[in-house]
């Protein structure tokens, strides 16, 4: 199975979180302790799951990006049209 992950810039460091598992999240400062840090809490929280006989949620986030035109980009970071 594969879960969904986000990583989000946060202030001086960087957040995870699994969309399909809530509560299941973690900080570090650079992305890739971030990446080993959520996969720790996810190993965690698939255990303590396990171990209180509750099932596991299935995957069911979908993850995609979408393109924007120069327009939008210039908009978001403060111009004007």
């Amino acid at each position: 199975m594969r879960y969904a992950i986000v990583v989000e810039k946060a202030g001086n460091n960087y957040s995870a979180y699994v969309p399909d598992l809530p509560g299941c999240i973690a900080t570090g400062s650079t992305v890739e302790e971030t990446e080993r840090e959520i996969r720790t809490a996810f190993e965690l929280y698939i255990a303590r799951m396990m171990e209180d006989g509750l099932p596991i949620p299935q995957p069911t986030s979908i993850v995609q990006y979408i393109e924007v035109s120069a327009v939008c980009d210039f908009i978001a970071y403060g111009g004007t049209p």
